[in-house]
């Protein structure tokens, strides 16, 4: 069985497809998928597709891209949904110096309040972080964390930044997009994270793989070509190629990993 721990299946561009993906997950081997949401105009979404769906864990979270546009009672709001919701994950939060004018002092204030949360709430997070991974160090050293851990997703850090966040409770998942060429160093970094560490993911509709690897081109209406979490397959692949294991043997290793930190029953 496969899990993605990381898309957001409730996306806008997905909605053609969104039902044929649910309806196939069994077929695909596809035992759960986390969507995350990403500001308070989707948590509502998110929250009916899991309710719909078993085999659909919901997040909820503030993204550093949606920091700027939050409402007063955002943080209670948040609040609702993960307590409507006892399996749900905190996520996607994070820091992010890669977008235009980051507002990185309310980044920090509301990845906080959030992580706060998280741990109030007994909560693991997925977490997104662009050109930030120091002060992403530094905050999480500054405060308490989640005891279940954190999901740094589609990692882009560091190799040498690996041990620290792991003893800090961290996991690191891959997504199809690091099969593109240009990866190739980013790759490498997954040798250097321990195995029980290791998760997959999609990130769907976002980083896609290469059109030549491509399990399921989708393309929105706009013609831009989308990722069909399918390709969840790819980030498979690469892990079992990069650390040497039989694909058996690496989905039984990524389900173990999923169950620990999402607690699947």
């Amino acid at each position: 069985m496969l899990y993605d721990a990381h898309n957001h299946l409730q996306d806008e561009r997905l909605a053609p497809w969104r039902e044929e993906i649910i309806a196939s997950m069994p077929e695909a081997g596809l035992a759960e998928m986390v969507v995350n949401g990403t500001c308070e105009k989707d948590w509502p979404q998110v929250a009916e597709l899991a309710r719909r769906h078993a085999r659909i864990r919901p997040a909820f979270g503030l993204h550093p891209w949606q920091v700027k546009d939050r409402s007063p009672d955002w943080l209670s709001s948040l609040r609702s949904h993960l307590t409507a919701h006892p399996a749900a994950v905190v996520g996607e939060i994070g820091l992010d110096r890669w977008i235009e004018a980051p507002d990185i002092e309310a980044q920090l204030a509301c990845f906080r309040a959030q992580m706060a949360l998280a741990v109030e709430l007994d909560r693991p997070v997925t977490i997104h972080c662009l050109r930030a991974y120091g002060l992403l160090d530094e905050a999480l050293r500054s405060m308490p964390l989640p005891r279940r851990g954190f999901l740094l997703h589609s990692y882009g850090g560091p190799a040498e930044m690996v041990a620290g966040f792991a003893a800090l409770g961290g996991y690191f998942s891959i997504s199809p997009y690091f099969a593109h060429p240009r990866k190739a160093a980013q790759r490498a970094v997954f040798r250097h994270i321990p195995r029980e560490r290791l998760l997959t993911e999609t990130d769907a509709p976002d980083m896609r793989p290469p059109d030549d690897e491509n399990l399921h081109p989708l393309t929105a209406a706009d013609g831009t070509s989308l990722n069909h979490p399918d390709n969840l397959r790819i980030s498979y692949r690469l892990l079992s190629e990069l650390h040497d294991l039989p694909a058996p043997a690496l989905e039984s290793l990524v389900a173990d990993n999923h169950r620990t930190l999402f607690r699947v029953e």
